[in-house]
């Protein structure tokens, strides 16, 4: 999966970016102040790369041109994320046609879980079709060894589906190496035929896959529930992703590493966390991590994600990537947000056994 040290962009993310506001510790339905943070399960792997771990990354998305759109593209911006490939998209005035979306996110506490309400309905990323973007001029002109996206923006409309299929069959025409994150939003599918439609989705998609986040099946995953030992928990859950994944390989052999994330809820602000993979025809445990408290879980996976993809392009050994991974993913839950505030030393020395003793 080498590519030229002289491409532009180590990572280019395809999908959409929502405005999130955030109430803080309170609840959205009773709140009068609001945080603006920017988010979307792709971009925040993109943003992860480039604050975290330095690399070079791009957004391909669309805004509805306004205070808002202009407001995320600030946000971007102050990430680092390269902002070159982003549509802009003429605003009607009052949304009608097009708009940019929202979402607003609560992050829980004890007994009360994290919850979302998205308001994203005729988004200008939504709307983004096949032919928009010329994929031979930018993978081969431009430059590229990653394109990054996943199944929230594949399920965001029909036009979203068919251009997710034309960027992946492109970059593979280019060499370019494809990851994808199942992802699955009940919310985005309810009136779409649901996780069998998704997973119908994902199944023209994965000839073009490299690297997959989660496990392509036809069964909707269900909760494996076990006694208080988070390690009993993680053998479960470990030998239900081993065998999925043996079975996505014999169906789809191109995809060469498989990865997700382990997770037993305690409560909203503790959770068991930790994560396995197959790469290099074996699979491989990350370091758990038991009790993990949890500040804000939105965008664990995508950090998770992001830390991946960072070893892999570094070239590291699969048990330091896989435990970078982790070490990402955890420490992106201990800060508010979608998006990953730690630095690559944090994420060495937690991913080495490192401890959070006080530094200064």
């Amino acid at each position: 999966m080498s590519q030229s040290a002289s491409a532009s962009f180590d990572l280019l993310a395809l999908g959409e970016v929502l405005l999130r506001l955030d109430p803080g510790e309170s609840r959205v339905r009773t709140s009068r102040q609001f945080t603006a943070w920017e988010g979307g399960g792709e971009y925040n792997v993109a943003r992860g790369l480039r604050r975290c771990f330095g690399l070079r990354t791009g957004v391909l998305t669309a805004f509805a041109d306004n205070e808002i759109g202009r407001l995320l593209e600030d946000l971007i911006l102050q990430g680092g994320v390269d902002t070159t490939h982003v549509k802009w998209v003429a605003y009607d005035g009052i949304g009608r046609k097009v708009r940019n979306p929202i979402n607003f996110t609560e992050r829980g506490f004890g007994i009360r879980g994290a919850k979302g309400c998205v308001d994203r309905g005729h988004s200008a990323a939504s709307q983004l079709k096949p032919g928009d973007y010329d994929w031979d001029a930018l993978f081969a002109n431009s430059g590229c060894k990653w394109l990054h996206t996943g199944g929230i923006f594949a399920g965001l409309s029909d036009t979203t589906a068919q251009l997710t299929i034309e960027a992946c069959q492109a970059a593979k025409r280019h060499g370019v190496t494809v990851s994808y994150d199942l992802n699955y939003r009940p919310s985005l599918w309810q009136d779409k035929g649901g996780f069998p439609a998704a997973q119908a989705l994902n199944h023209k998609l994965a000839p073009y896959i490299d690297v997959i986040f989660g496990v392509l099946t036809d069964n909707e995953p269900a909760a494996i529930s076990g006694n208080d030992d988070p390690q009993d928990i993680f053998a479960a859950q470990s030998a239900a992703l081993m065998e999925g994944i043996k079975q996505m390989r014999e169906r789809y052999p191109n995809i060469k590493v498989a990865a997700a994330t382990l997770r037993r809820v305690h409560t909203a602000s503790r959770n068991d966390w930790g994560s396995l993979a197959w790469m290099g025809n074996a699979f491989y445990r990350s370091r758990d991590y038991a009790n993990l408290d949890i500040y804000d879980r939105i965008g664990g996976g995508d950090g998770f994600v992001a830390g991946l993809i960072y070893g892999m392009l570094q070239g590291k050994e699969h048990q330091l990537t896989l435990d970078i991974a982790a070490a990402h993913g955890a420490l992106a839950m201990s800060t508010p947000g979608d998006t990953s505030m730690a630095t690559l030393p944090e994420v060495l020395k937690l991913a080495q056994g490192g401890d959070a003793k006080v530094q200064r």
